[in-house]
């Protein structure tokens, strides 16, 4: 575990999040008309239902509130959006991320757009091992993983804040996704929690997405971001992530892979389709994009 190594990340979150931000247009109005920023994949996930289905749409249109009466983790949670439209599908939510930044960002939003949700700034692996089994829903969602040194620790932490019979629900790009650089080479190495330094930082990866990861409406916002921070990732492969889960005594229900990339451009040539989903321009043989699974704490 190198708690030293997520700090420096922290730098690296808090100098970003503003850039994300001024990409996106008036989210607190967004979320006061009923808007989502989640997809229908970790929706499917979280309800056991699926794969397949326009399943937003559904709830939308039925005013139903699915997760109404569950306690649900959203860890890390970034700037919020996610997390308060998990209380929108009636959720009692608790956010937590590394960046101070990022969690006063989602209070304010939490705060402008009237959505109840309590959030956090920690380390997971210090905040997790002090919390009572109390969640029926722990969701990690993309572009978790590669920033936890230690997944053998991370997932039996995880495994402790479950409910007996609550379930981890977790959504990713795909680890063979992750090992192409943005010249769509393949660069980076696969699992075994393979250290990758990052000297650019993280990215303003919105404004490289556009529309798809600001669906309250794109800004151009802040051009040309440099990140000062240095990144430290750490590469996890399909059976690491399984098999911590395992370890972790939790017992694997769903495993799915996906064709696409929700949200973002993760690859170059990638072209937007319907959905605010990404797939290669042309079709043609591609890697699986996204992985996700669904695991339970035996009761």
């Amino acid at each position: 575990m190198r708690r030293d190594l997520h700090q420096h990340n922290r730098l690296a979150w808090d100098a970003v999040t503003p850039a994300h931000s001024s990409h996106k247009r008036d989210e607190a109005g967004f979320f006061r008309a009923g808007g989502t920023t989640l997809f229908d994949d970790e929706v499917h996930l979280l309800l056991g239902t699926g794969p397949e289905g326009h399943v937003l749409e559904d709830i939308r249109a039925s005013g139903e509130r699915p997760l109404a009466g569950l306690r649900l983790l959203h860890a890390p949670c970034n700037a919020g959006q996610d997390t308060l439209s998990l209380a929108r599908l009636g959720a009692d939510v608790t956010g937590v991320d590394i960046s101070p930044t990022a969690i006063a960002a989602a209070q304010t939003l939490a705060e402008d757009a009237g959505i109840a949700a309590r959030f956090a700034v920690a380390d997971l692996y210090d905040w997790l091992p002090a919390q009572p089994a109390e969640f029926d829903l722990v969701l990690m969602s993309y572009g978790a993983l590669i920033w936890m040194s230690d997944l053998d620790a991370l997932f039996a932490a995880v495994a402790g804040v479950l409910k007996p019979g609550g379930r981890f629900v977790g959504i990713e790009f795909h680890p063979l996704a992750q090992m192409y650089d943005e010249r769509g080479v393949l660069t980076y190495p696969y699992g075994g929690g393979a250290h990758v330094v990052g000297e650019t930082g993280v990215g303003d990866y919105v404004a490289a997405s556009g529309p798809a990861l600001a669906p309250s409406g794109f800004l151009e916002g802040q051009v040309g971001f440099q990140n000062p921070h240095a990144t430290h990732e750490f590469s996890w492969g399909v059976a690491d992530i399984l098999g911590a889960q395992l370890k972790a005594g939790l017992v694997l229900e769903v495993v799915r892979e996906y064709p696409y990339a929700n949200g973002c451009r993760i690859l170059p040539n990638m072209v937007e389709t319907p959905g605010r989903r990404y797939v290669p321009a042309g079709g043609g043989a591609v890697p699986p994009l996204m992985f996700g699974w669904s695991s339970r704490r035996p009761a």
